[in-house]
């Protein structure tokens, strides 16, 4: 599905990421720890073609990435839900609506996707909330809207950039619980995180693979997590 090989990226003439060598194979659930300015960020833009890498290669459902047309792209990203550190909606529009964006953009929005999306907006418990404006939200209701916004496509792959990094642990044991289940359904999934806690929480819902990035590569973790 998306596959790294020796792939490398660098501000400037210092390279932040070298010899990256990764498949997200389908069904798979990865964690991604290492301390802040490690290059957990930029790794996960080289996933969905945010970034292209300065060396290596990296391939999107058997695309090279730095031969991939915009429209190329454009269509890869359908089948990549992302979720940001920094989750960023319309504050003149209501929580559904902001869900809903990618569908809209999409030309997608049809009767069925609108039973769909209200559906999902249930599944993250947002259903009392939907017509509420951002600036209402709490941190835990935003990381919610913003799953919820991630996977109204039904991507293939999630790639979720510290996504309890603003909330509480019972928040964060909450979003972890969704992702777990999209895994269930077949996601592959990759959360970026520096809560081991998170992680050692997660190993008793599901198989996951943790890696460690440092020094501008990735890792195995240990069994010490």
């Amino acid at each position: 599905m998306i596959e790294l090989e020796d792939a490398a990226y660098g501000y400037g003439t210092e390279p932040l990421l070298s010899e990256i060598g990764l498949r997200l194979a389908p069904g798979s659930f990865h964690f991604l720890t290492g301390p802040s300015g490690a290059g957990k960020t930029t790794f996960l833009r080289l996933c969905y073609a945010d970034l292209l890498p300065t060396g290596g290669s990296v391939r999107l459902f058997e695309q090279e990435a730095k031969a991939m047309s915009r429209d190329d792209i454009a269509k890869a990203r359908q089948r990549i839900g992302v979720v940001h550190q920094d989750c960023q909606f319309l504050d003149h529009l209501p929580v559904a609506e902001n869900i809903a964006l990618p569908l809209t953009v999409s030309g997608r929005k049809t009767g069925q996707e609108a039973a769909n999306l209200e559906e999902l907006i249930g599944w993250v418990g947002l259903r009392a909330r939907a017509d509420a404006l951002p600036p209402e939200l709490s941190g835990g209701e935003r990381q919610r809207a913003a799953l919820a916004r991630a996977v109204i496509m039904d991507p293939d792959v999630i790639l979720a950039d510290e996504p309890t990094g603003n909330v509480d642990w019972e928040m964060s044991l909450r979003l972890l619980t969704l992702l777990v289940e999209l895994n269930k359904m077949g996601k592959t999934v990759l959360i970026a995180t520096h809560d081991l806690a998170l992680i050692r929480a997660a190993k008793a819902q599901v198989s996951a693979r943790v890696l460690r990035i440092g020094g501008g590569r990735i890792h195995l973790a240990g069994a010490d997590l």
